[in-house]
């Protein structure tokens, strides 16, 4: 089996390998030459045997033909001086200019004409909202505020130094790794670490590149330079991994190293071999066949209905949320027989929601609950928006001497009581014992004081998706059993959501390159073909690696989106089923299409070669078959998904 790893490209420019002028999707060529070739063909039936004829008429055909043939020929060049013989591009153009040669010039000019919309057609499928790799060079943080002679100056994060103190305004990425400054900090890390819940930091402690500051203003001192912060750290480990695999053999430039050489011999066959055989052999006669046969054997129609199979496909999955760069992904969506995926914002929905409710005294929840939300509601944490979020709550008083205690939690008088919300760490400064079972659980909690006593806590978790359960489910059903979940964020959680969906090989703690280092070793087994699916930076260099990069969309990183293969635009990891299902059919029309193609042109084939098929009768056969085609290809808009 044929390493997946040499069957993927990011670099998605068309076709890998010959640099045609299809690729930057020129039309004008083909605008051109139809133009003049109908035009030359009205002027051939109404002025016939009038002045359109001789030298006039070959002159227009040429003018008509160039257009589309040169980018041709000169591939038919490049493709020989390399010992490329049997080429598709060596087909039409010996079969053009020999079908010139014996005076079919209308004919040489529409095979070629045929030809050249079938890579248009071949090039809009293939390039469909493809980007560049090196798009993810803009997704880098694109300023620093560094303080010079008092006053803050905006700069590019390459030429900040080691030492300089740089500001983080809310909202913005913090653009090199550093120390805090500030005494306390909020940071979202999902897209570094793939920590679900937002960093509490205190003065002193280290602050990630990529990271966003959410709550206010913030001071860090600059420890290493752009090119070592995580973020580029990331970004190199992404191009490396892009770098290892080898280019896109398309699949019509396969089919064509076998059907090409054997209609060309077939065509010398035609013309010499009646020589032993036939009395009144007469070269020029067979030697017209043979070029007949030559310009029959074009491949015009196969090369126009695969790619449009793909375009079908392309069309369908975009309608529903799914986007692929390149038709060849599709190929190898239904090849996965290994699914890699991360936890947080892909299987759950990456946003806090009270989960649980422990009171250790005889309040009632709405009681208990009305103290915590009374001084949470203070706070802008994220942890705290979330606990605001909770319905039923009693009265809601005013808490008055609020402090908020970095890293720890908050402190204030709620009804005239002392009540302490936050973690361990926030009870142990206040000498309050709290239930040894506390430390077992796996989720977020906030422990609850009142008057110096222990009072209960509130569990806050990530929820799964809703069509998380029934993704894995039907994903087992497709025949992918091996799915693995590896995450950033803690290992007990990560083992906690991999439970709940039955997920049996799941790993958490995990930096990039220790989740690149896991792919890499599954990718040992040549028979594994492995999809990762994730939505952070952290992600990145394991989706570049991976056989299929699938990234989500919606809530996904800049540097994610654009280093996947497959974009699920509505974050549903149910859409993989979609995708497969829909690149399933998908490989089924562009098969349909092959074997139309091949059984009409071969019929053709023969006809010809026994003398009983004109040039014309062959092109409207092409047409013929890639209407059909087309036809087939549109159903794939129609269906039900």
């Amino acid at each position: 089996m044929k390493s997946h790893k040499e069957q993927k490209s990011h670099d998605l420019s068309g076709h890998e390998g010959h640099n045609h002028d299809y690729d930057r999707g020129n039309y004008i060529p083909s605008i051109v030459s139809l133009s003049l070739l109908l035009l030359g063909l009205a002027l051939e039936h109404i002025f016939k045997p009038s002045f359109f004829q001789g030298w006039v008429m070959v002159t227009w055909y040429i003018a008509a033909y160039l257009p589309v043939a040169l980018p041709v020929i000169k591939e038919t060049i490049e493709a020989l001086k390399k010992g490329e013989v049997f080429t598709e591009f060596f087909l039409m153009t010996i079969a053009t200019i020999g079908a010139m040669a014996i005076g079919e010039y209308p004919e040489g000019v529409a095979v070629m004409l045929f030809y050249a919309i079938g890579e248009l057609f071949q090039n809009a499928a293939v390039n469909r909202a493809k980007k560049n790799i090196t798009a993810l060079l803009d997704v880098r943080p694109k300023t620093a505020h560094v303080l010079t002679d008092g006053n803050y100056q905006t700069v590019d994060p390459e030429s900040v130094k080691v030492g300089d103190t740089i500001q983080i305004k809310v909202g913005e990425k913090v653009p090199l790794d550093g120390k805090l400054i500030s005494d306390k900090a909020s940071l979202n890390a999902a897209a570094i670490t793939g920590e679900s819940k937002p960093q509490s930091l205190i003065k002193g402690e280290n602050v990630l590149a990529g990271s966003i500051n959410l709550e206010s203003v913030i001071e860090v001192e600059v420890e290493k330079l752009y090119n070592d912060s995580s973020v580029a750290k990331i970004l190199n480990l992404v191009q490396n991994a892009t770098a290892k695999k080898a280019k896109t053999e398309l699949l019509i430039r396969r089919l064509a190293k076998i059907y090409t050489p054997i209609v060309v011999y077939l065509a010398i066959a035609i013309c010499i071999l009646p020589y032993f055989f036939v009395e009144t052999y007469q070269f020029q006669d067979w030697l017209y066949r043979a070029l007949i046969f030559l310009v029959i054997s074009c491949p015009c129609a196969l090369v126009i209905s695969i790619p449009l199979g793909y375009f079908g496909g392309l069309g369908a999955a975009s309608k529903n949320g799914i986007l692929f760069k390149g038709a060849t992904f599709m190929d190898t969506l239904i090849q996965v027989n290994t699914l890699v995926m991360d936890k947080t914002g892909t299987v759950t929905k990456g946003t806090f929601k009270v989960k649980e409710i422990n009171i250790s005294n005889d309040m009632t929840e709405d009681e208990f609950m009305s103290y915590v939300l009374s001084l949470e509601k203070t706070s802008t944490h994220p942890i705290a928006k979330a606990i605001m979020q909770y319905e039923n709550a009693g009265d809601i008083s005013d808490a008055s001497d609020v402090d908020e205690i970095a890293g720890k939690g908050l402190k204030g008088v709620v009804k005239n009581k002392t009540v302490l919300a936050g973690n361990k760490k926030l009870l142990d400064q206040f000498n309050i014992k709290t239930p040894g079972k506390i430390d077992s659980i796996v989720d977020s909690i906030v422990l609850v004081a009142i008057e110096g006593d222990y009072a209960g806590c509130v569990t806050i978790s990530d929820e799964l998706k809703d069509d998380a359960n029934q993704t894995i489910l039907s994903i087992r059903n497709l025949g992918i059993n091996e799915i693995v979940m590896l995450s950033g964020d803690k290992d007990s959680i990560t083992q906690k959501v991999a439970g709940e969906l039955s997920i049996s090989q799941a790993s958490g703690g995990l930096l990039p390159e220790d989740k690149l280092n896991h792919v890499e070793k599954l990718k040992e087994d040549p028979t594994k073909v492995i999809a990762f699916m994730g939505d952070g930076i952290n992600d990145a260099p394991v989706l570049a690696t991976s056989h299929l990069g699938i990234a989500m969309g919606a809530n996904g990183s800049d540097v994610a989106i654009e280093t996947a293969d497959m974009i699920i635009q509505t974050d549903q990891p149910s859409k993989f089923i979609t995708g497969f299902n829909i690149s399933k059919s998908t490989q089924q029309v562009i098969w349909q299409n092959i074997i139309l193609a091949f059984g009409v042109k071969v019929l053709v084939l023969i006809l010809g070669a026994a003398g009983m098929a004109t040039l014309w009768q062959a092109v409207f056969a092409d047409v013929g078959v890639a209407l059909l085609a087309i036809l087939n290809a549109v159903r794939l808009q129609k269906m039900k998904w």
